[in-house]
This record gives structure tokens, sequence and C-alpha cells, in this order.
């Protein structure tokens, strides 16, 4: 991007800023520069450079070459978060709270009031009531975050920032786990921020998000910056286009004619478990079945309570035919399914390690031979892994925390396969992943479905749950309130089941 020597205007500015990770480049001389009373999208396709660009902004990485200036002076950022103290927020994709402390315990973290040794309570307490009224965050400052939801957490990290007089406010996917209603708040929070004067970076792969929400958009795409325009003047397939360089009219694949007569590979009757009530449903070979519905409706409780991960409190469940009570994954990885968590970070990787104990783990047993684990078959499970997949990494090696979202996704699409499943349930299959990734993932899914196995969608994209699946479920308050096919698959029909405006007849 063409810079124009550090402007006043400007509250931060990159210029000319390039990163290695040892011998692995992965930002190339890239500008960015954000305003007072701005909001600036970031997008990018994973692996772009983007959240490396961010924590460079945050101070909490140092470019390998190039420039930070702030206020038009160049400066050099402190360390470890704290940048904290020019005014610089850097809000992490996962979220940075204490769990097991107070809202108040906190906001206050690090920086608290004590006089003679005592903690001055009772003005923290206040100071934190009145930081709550003003971001509209109805909490109690002595409740334990542990029991906020998700979307309250995401507003008390807005709130902290906003106590310690953010100047630039820098948010990762700060929406990813936001229901609509959720999203439309904190959009209100960011709009009210921006007003005050303060400079927000909003980094989103949810491109109908950055229209509404963003002033000026920049693209990166492999470690370059691509194009900065004002958000008016983009289109969202024109920002998928800078994004991957090409064309993606074909992001979902041609969905095959269901085979009606196929059999059924597991059927499911009146399965009740402590979140959900009578789920009743069949799913068919070579199928690829949706699971709609709002977060917490009890998609994901229905297929973790039949993968051995919930109890089963009634109900039966028959998998090829025969009847079956998984007590395990294990269990349920011998038998075929195969589960893709939505929290692949948390549950489904191994972030740690590198690609290759994380593509064979689930299907250990496989790769021992005399009691030793067989490394060459090992490799080889990689290899198919990464070539199946499309997994792109510049190092075989590479720590899997440190990939992209999504190919850590693909990666752990690699790991399932690896047990040749006939039944594959994806949780979330593209959350906080870029738009060219997510055709990807859509084409293999497609795939897997055309080679004979059937697959279950569990999400709460409905543009891909209609883009992609023969059947459709929605389900509301722990039970199946509708089955769509055809035409009648459309957001019309989904939210209304969704939101109890249509009952199953």
């Amino acid at each position: 991007m063409p810079f124009d020597g550090g402007s006043p205007v400007a509250v931060l500015a990159a210029d000319r800023i390039s990163k290695s990770f040892g011998s692995v480049p992965v930002l190339f001389s890239v500008g960015f520069d954000i305003l007072p009373g701005e909001v600036h999208a970031l997008i990018g396709e994973n692996g772009a450079g983007k959240s490396t660009l961010m924590k460079i902004l945050g101070g909490f990485h140092q470019p390998t070459s190039g420039r930070i200036f702030m206020d038009g002076k160049e400066v050099v950022l402190p360390p470890n978060g704290q940048a904290e103290d020019l005014g610089i927020v850097l809000l992490h994709q996962e979220f940075n709270l204490a769990e097991q402390m107070t809202v108040e315990e906190n906001m206050f973290l690090g920086r608290e009031k004590s006089s003679n040794g005592f903690l001055r309570r009772k003005e923290m307490r206040e100071e934190v009531r009145g930081h709550l009224a003003e971001v509209g965050l109805n909490v109690s400052p002595t409740a334990r975050v542990s029991d906020l939801s998700v979307a309250q957490k995401q507003m008390l990290e807005i709130t902290r920032a906003v106590s310690r007089q953010a100047r630039v406010l820098i948010m990762d996917e700060p929406t990813a786990v936001l229901t609509t209603a959720e999203t439309e708040l904190f959009f209100r929070q960011v709009r009210r921020l921006r007003d005050n004067g303060v400079a927000v970076v909003f980094v989103s792969h949810k491109l109908g998000e950055v229209k509404e929400i963003a002033d000026r958009i920049t693209v990166l795409r492999d470690g370059q910056w691509i194009a900065t325009r004002p958000a008016r003047d983009l289109t969202l397939d024109a920002m998928a286009q800078l994004m991957v360089g090409r064309e993606l009219s074909d992001l979902y694949p041609p969905i095959a004619e269901a085979d009606v007569d196929a059999p059924k590979i597991l059927e499911v009757r009146n399965l009740t478990t402590p979140r959900v009530r009578d789920v009743s449903f069949d799913l068919r070979r070579g199928e690829v079945l949706g699971f709609s519905g709002l977060v917490g409706s009890g998609r994901t409780d229905v297929f973790e309570a039949i993968c051995g991960l919930q109890q089963v409190e009634g109900g039966q469940i028959r998998f090829d035919g025969q009847p079956v009570n998984f007590r395990s994954v294990a269990k349920a990885r011998d038998a075929g399914i195969a589960y893709l968590t939505k929290d692949r970070k948390g549950k489904g990787l191994l972030l740690e390690q590198g690609m290759l104990p994380n593509v064979t783990l689930l299907a250990l047993p496989r790769f021992v031979r005399n009691f030793m684990l067989d490394r060459k078959a090992e490799e080889e499970a990689l290899k198919r892994g990464i070539r199946r997949f499309d997994i792109r990494a510049r190092d075989p090696n590479v720590r899997v925390g440190d990939m992209s979202g999504g190919n850590q996704q693909k990666l752990l699409l690699a790991k399932i396969m690896e047990i040749n499943p006939k039944v594959v349930i994806v949780d979330e299959p593209t959350r906080g992943i870029d738009v060219g990734t997510k055709q990807q993932i859509y084409h293999f899914i497609a795939a897997l479905a055309a080679e004979g196995m059937s697959v279950v969608v569990i999400s709460s994209e409905m543009p891909e749950i209609i883009g992609i699946c023969h059947r459709v479920f929605v389900m509301r308050e722990g039970r199946i309130a509708g089955s769509l096919t055809g035409d009648d698959i459309n957001e019309n029909e989904i939210v209304r089941y969704a939101a109890g405006l249509k009952e199953a007849v």
C-alpha cells in the first residue's frame, strides 16, 4: 500500500512491514494504517498474514523489517501486551479472561486500586458498574466469568478495553461465536466506540458483517498487501475475489440428486439425553444431512450422545442395521463413525505437536507394528492427508497451533479419514475460515458423499446448510422442530422453524 511517511492523521500505521519466523517468511512489505474514528476491516484467506500483522501492531511480535508509526512518530512498541499503556488493545480470537475470577476482578486485573495494602473494592465496583452500564452489559460486577454467556464474555472484553481508554482496538474474529442478535448488539457498541474517536481494526471472515460495519477494507493475500478500498466501493463478490485471486461463483458444488432408495446407515428413534428430547431421524448412505437451528438448540448434543460423549437416557440407535449404544468415541470410531468437533483447538487437535501425530492420533492402533509405531506408515498417512485435503504448510514439522484455522480444519478432516469411516459428522465445518477454504471444504464434503459416505453437517451458517445438504432438520429447544427437503430448504423456512413460528405437522 502506498505510504505517506507517517501521516499525523493516522493514529497507528505500518510501513513496509515484513515478518519471518525462522527461515519462513509470512509478511512481505505490508503497509496498513488506521485513522481515529474509523472501523478498518482486515480480510484475507487463512494464512494470509492477518493475525501476524495484528500481533505486530499490538506489540506481541516484532517485525523483521519495516517501521511502526503512532500519531506520525516512529515507535517501537513494547512487548507482551504492554502496548496497552499506549492505548493499543488487542482482543484475541480466544478470550483472554480469568474464568474463575469475577467480572470486577477481571476488569482490574494487574491494575488494582489499593491504599495501605488494602484493595479499594467499593471504588472499583462502582467504576465497573459505570463501565458496564456504558456498554449496555447487564451483569453483576461480582458475577463469576465462567457463568457468563459467550456473548457476555465478548462484551466484557470490549468493556475492559474501554476502561483502559483504548485509542486503537484490534479485534480478531470477534463475532465468530455470536448469534445474529448478539452480533447486532456488539456492532452497536463498535459504532459507539467509533463515534467517540476510537480507531477499530476488525478482522473477520464474515464478509457480510465486514460490509456492514467497516469504513475501509484492506485485503491481504499470501502475506502481501493487495488492496485498501472504501467499504462502499466493494461488493461481497469483489471482496472474495480480491482475497483468493479468482472467481468464486462455484462456492457450493452441485448437489447430486439423493438416492431415496439408498439403505439407512443410521436410524435414531426418540433419543433423549439431559439436553434433548425425543429426537428421531434417519441417515442414508451417500447423503449429506444438515442439522440447523439456533445456538443452544441441541444440535451438537444429539451427535455427542450418538458418539458416546453424552449420556443417553432413552431411545434407540441403530447403526448399519444393528442396535448400538456407544459408550465412548473409541467404540463409535471402531464401528465407523467419525466426529469432527466444532472446538478444533480445545478438543480436536494437539496444538503443541506437529502434523504427523495429529493426523494419526484417532486411528493410532492401525499404525502399531510389534508394539511399536510404524513411522513410515504415519508419514505416508500425512502425505495422503496433505494431498487429499490440500493442507498448506511451508514446513511439514510446523507446530499445529501456528497453522491457519483453515489448514487446521483440513488437518482434522485428514485425521478422521484415517479410520475409513462410514459416517462423518462435521460440527461447524467452516467456523473462522476464509471464503476460499470454505469452498474447498464444501467440495470435500460433496466428494465424500459421492464416494458413498454419509455426512452430517451441523451448522449455524444457513447458506452452507442450504448450499450442500440433501435434507435438513431444524432443532429448537432440544427437539426437532421440522424437516426440509428440495425447494423448502431455504432461509425463510429454516428461520420459521428455529424461531418457533412453524411446527412440524
